[in-house]
């Protein structure tokens, strides 16, 4: 008899784990096709084969639809577009019901080996976070068009897209492996690549070896090269805040539309949005590279730097964290300190910024109601569903984080002498929970990483102005770097009403205004201030001072009503940073460190 050695022996019963392990992985493959574009339909056919033992004892097949898409706090309902679920094996058609408002069971038979479903998608609402195709072109999230097997979510899956006829160009961030074939190596990243369709134009440049595409779906007149420069000077320089990038590549998709804004973060990609005339205009093009830092900072913060909740993904709930204040927000602080840092926003056009978002949220009731820790968390009730108390008692987690990320960094700067910013914190996040323990942070993780990188606790802080809802101590912090914090309105002594109207109607009452103590209410239709009909509701406060009292009729639920109201000082602030007389040299110094100079 041949001996076997164990070595040999052993690296056979590798080989047959392994020839196991893959006869026993499920293969998914995704056909995308679009014959009747301007009907804003896509048609989706999912096949599914080589699945286990398991699956076939239980005789089905669930298929979901996700109800939300990352990025975007707010369950969607994607299943709602979803028409034509037919479901099919080797052998004819197969039985299918929907058990819940997004899953479809297939039932399978005896002998069934393989699956194929096919439905229809509607898709006509074009935004960053939703899908939308027309005769022009076609646009999709993933989340809102692919059905997907939960026990299968990091299972590979292939996507062949068959474009509209005319249609020449598919940009993605997945890998193609073929013409208009793409790989994903689990759900998660298929969910995470939004892809364009159509004739789009590319634009390229590479960063560090790192190949960039710019797809521009819309008409407007921009300079090619100077989109190609400023991209990436924008891009540069957020990489420079954590030093290394995570990608082998990137893919921005921008859709320019007559009223466009807005962007939405992927792994490896961003759907931005922005008006065609945005290139045109000094301000607004500097607004529409803000969004491109907003949303190219977000690979780190936020798909690397990221919060526990915030993947993996459960795609059929809610997933819930304190911390948008971090994840939204702060890089709402960065897309400005990376445009000022590369040299698109100057000193004074920054301080201008941050005076601005002080003002924003200190003039919103809502600030001393609701906390940032709070916001983030109630994101899926009420970020995305305003209503007209929502300034009275909430605030944005965009807002109110970006506004805290900036006195961070200056809290930072303070304590370390400007040897030491917010970007520390995030490099320490990177480093600590993506790299080394690839794993989100917990709320007092990161509190832990600001103490550590400002070498001070930070208890005190968080307790007060991030879980609570007191106010920021902005000149103390200011100081610091040689700048005050000023109220313009100060000395103001203007009437004060507290109402916005839209169309003669009331829009909204704030909170201890006169009319909302007096008693006028939302959708109160004015009919007449002081015996005459206004025009400007405005114009006549100018008219009236401190102390007055005016006769306000309205017409509510077919009934008019009389409210007589008592004006109060306008307590509206309007904030101004700007220096210090007399600043020290210790001062200028730690100025120069906070605005790159």
């Amino acid at each position: 008899m041949k001996k076997i050695s164990f070595s040999c022996l052993l690296w056979a019963i590798c080989f047959q784990i392994i020839a196991q392990s893959k006869a026993n992985t499920p293969e998914i493959e995704y056909m995308l096709s679009m014959e009747q574009p301007q009907t804003h339909y896509f048609e989706v056919t999912m096949k599914v084969s080589n699945f286990d033992a398991k699956t076939k004892q239980n005789g089905f097949i669930d298929f979901k639809m996700a109800v939300w898409t990352p990025g975007s706090y707010l369950i969607r309902e994607y299943a709602k577009n979803v028409e034509g679920f037919k479901a099919a094996g080797e052998n004819g058609n197969l039985k299918s019901d929907k058990i819940n408002k997004n899953t479809w069971r297939v039932r399978l038979q005896n002998n069934t080996n393989q699956v194929s479903v096919s439905y229809k998608v509607y898709a006509n609402e074009l935004s960053v976070r939703t899908s939308f195709i027309d005769d022009s072109h076609g646009y999709l999230n993933p989340a809102s068009v692919l059905v997907y097997v939960n026990d299968w979510k990091y299972v590979p899956s292939k996507l062949v897209i068959k474009p509209y006829k005319n249609w020449t160009t598919v940009s993605t961030a997945l890998p193609e492996v073929a013409k208009n074939t793409f790989l994903a190596e689990n759900l998660d990243v298929l969910i995470d690549s939004p892809i364009e369709i159509g004739t789009q134009k590319i634009l390229t440049f590479d960063l560090k070896g790192i190949p960039h595409k710019i797809s521009m779906y819309g008409e407007a007149k921009y300079d090619e090269q100077k989109i190609i420069k400023d991209f990436n000077k924008v891009c540069e320089t957020a990489m420079s805040v954590i030093g290394e990038h995570p990608c082998k590549n990137y893919t921005f998709l921008i859709h320019n539309l007559n009223r466009g804004g807005g962007g939405l973060e992927h792994l490896n990609s961003t759907t931005c949005q922005t008006s065609r005339s945005s290139y045109e205009n000094e301000k607004a093009y500097q607004g529409f590279l803000s969004l491109i830092a907003h949303e190219y900072f977000h690979l780190w913060n936020v798909k690397r730097i990221r919060p526990k909740a915030l993947g993996p993904f459960d795609y059929e709930n809610e997933n819930y964290t304190h911390l948008l204040w971090l994840s939204e927000g702060c890089t709402s602080f960065y897309q400005n300190y990376i445009l000022r840092r590369a040299g698109f926003m100057t000193p004074e056009d920054f301080t201008a910024n941050f005076a601005k978002e002080i003002s924003l949220i200190e003039n919103q009731p809502g600030n001393k109601v609701q906390s940032a820790t709070e916001s983030s968390w109630d994101a899926w009730i009420k970020y995305y569903r305003p209503n007209e108390n929502s300034k009275n008692s909430t605030v944005s987690y965009y807002d109110k984080g970006s506004v805290l990320g900036g006195v961070l960094n200056l809290l930072i700067l303070q304590n370390t002498n400007g040897k030491k910013n917010f970007d520390d914190v995030l490099r320490f996040v990177y480093q600590k929970y993506y790299k080394e323990q690839q794993r989100g942070f917990t709320d007092e993780e990161l509190q832990k990483a600001v103490e550590t990188v400002a070498g001070i606790p930070m208890n005190d802080f968080f307790q007060k102005y991030i879980f609570g809802t007191e106010t920021l101590p902005y000149s103390e912090i200011l100081k610091a770097v040689g700048m005050q914090i000023v109220d313009q309105n100060a000395t103001n002594n203007d009437p004060y009403l507290g109402v916005e109207t839209r169309n003669g109607k009331i829009g909204a009452v704030l909170r201890d205004s006169p009319a909302y103590v007096d008693g006028l209410n939302v959708d109160d239709e004015i009919l007449s201030v002081d015996g005459s009909k206004p025009e400007d509701l405005n114009k006549i406060m100018q008219s009236k001072k401190v102390g007055d009292t005016v006769s306000i009729k309205v017409k509510r639920d077919g009934l008019e009503k009389t409210f007589t109201l008592n004006l109060t000082r306008n307590q509206m602030k309007a904030y101004k940073i700007e220096a210090l007389p007399n600043q020290t040299p210790e001062q200028l110094a730690l100025y120069k460190k906070w605005m790159f100079l």
